[in-house]
């Protein structure tokens, strides 16, 4: 889960997730009962300085002070979590909605890999995200650093007096949020501001996780954060070698076949017909990926239990399993139909110079 920017916080935020899913938190509760009424606001401190922004899209500069006077939503985000894809829908709406009332929603990229760094990048997310509010490139992580910020997604709600008055880590409580949004605009006097709640119709990898089914974490394949490799032998860092699968893989471990070189942040592979294979239980499975030459493409092919997956195909792939890298990006290649069991997935890179760094599931 993209928590953070250390392996420890995205695991906090999975464990919240999957306790919410359980039941065991009362978040749900919590957020039903908060739908029909009042939220507790507090005081968190003064709305920090947005003056370290790279840049910005869909808006002139935005200042701090210059924002008095608005109700502010700022939403740190980077574009390949798919933890903040799922939030995405709603801070859209809340923008459309809200805006004739005096919400602004800002949203700061914050990037987590080195390819987010890259404003082209970030620009080609925010037209294909269909994002018309403003953006703040936060390449140097001085906003971040502001706002003592520590997770993706991340909601900072600002009153019209540039106090912070709430926050939310994390998907879900989209009730409570809205809620806040109305009673900060409510203080300000604005009219017309309502009770109704949004309705999305999320699409592709925007849709809510299986929580009830999600037995399989992120899991990054960089040697810097990755976990349960399987294949024998271990991985040799930044060095090209054969990579055979296991007999038999436990559920959550994943192994390479052909020849990769295993880098800090993603593996290459250096041949055609390299694959991953990953042992999961999900309804989804993403994975964050892209060619490694800038303008290049890279065929791939997905199977699960050694089967095209038909109707389990993702967004990204056909029902023969085929696909195309092409930008930097997440992927969504299985989506289940259900019922939801431990599978064995497995990615073929039909030609060399792709890079995978991450695989999320949902």
């Amino acid at each position: 889960m993209c928590g953070g920017m250390d392996h420890d916080r995205r695991q906090f935020l999975g464990a919240v997730a999957m306790t919410i899913a359980a039941g065991k938190w009362g978040g749900v509760g919590r957020a039903m009962a908060q739908s029909a009424g009042a939220v507790r606001l507090s005081e968190e401190g003064e709305m920090a300085s947005l003056s370290g922004a790279t840049g910005w899209l869909n808006s002139p500069a935005l200042t701090a002070a210059g924002l008095r006077g608005k109700v502010v939503l700022v939403d740190f985000w980077t574009y390949t979590c798919v933890n903040w894809r799922r939030t995405l829908p709603y801070v859209r709406a809340w923008a459309e909605k809200y805006k004739e009332h005096g919400l602004v929603v800002i949203g700061v990229h914050t990037p987590e890999f080195s390819f987010e760094h890259n404003a082209d990048n970030v620009r080609w997310a925010v037209k294909d995200m269909r994002i018309d509010y403003a953006v703040a490139i936060d390449s140097d992580y001085a906003i971040w650093s502001a706002f003592s910020n520590q997770y993706w997604p991340a909601l900072y709600f600002v009153d019209a007096k540039g106090r912070i008055r709430h926050h939310q880590f994390g998907e879900g409580e989209y009730g409570e949020s809205e809620r806040v949004i109305q009673q900060l605009l409510a203080e300000t006097g604005a009219s017309g501001v309502g009770r109704e709640l949004v309705s999305v119709v999320p699409q592709g990898a925007e849709v809510a996780a299986d929580w009830g089914s999600l037995r399989s974490p992120e899991s990054y394949v960089g040697y810097e954060q990755s976990q349960n490799f399987a294949s024998p032998g271990g991985a040799e860092r930044n060095k090209s070698r054969m990579y055979a699968a296991p007999a038999r893989l436990e559920l959550n471990h994943w192994a390479l076949v052909g020849d990769w070189t295993v880098g800090k942040e993603a593996i290459v592979p250096n041949q055609a017909g390299g694959r991953i294979a990953y042992y999961f239980h999900a309804r989804d499975v993403n994975l964050v990926m892209g060619p490694a030459a800038r303008g290049g493409t890279v065929r791939y092919r997905v199977s699960i239990d050694g089967q095209a997956p038909g109707a389990a195909h993702g967004a990204d792939v056909d029902g023969q399993g085929n696909g195309t890298v092409v930008e930097q990006r997440l992927y969504q290649l299985i989506r289940q139909p259900g019922p939801i069991s431990d599978r064995r997935f497995e990615i073929e890179f039909l030609d060399a110079g792709a890079e995978a760094f991450d695989f999320t599931f949902g």
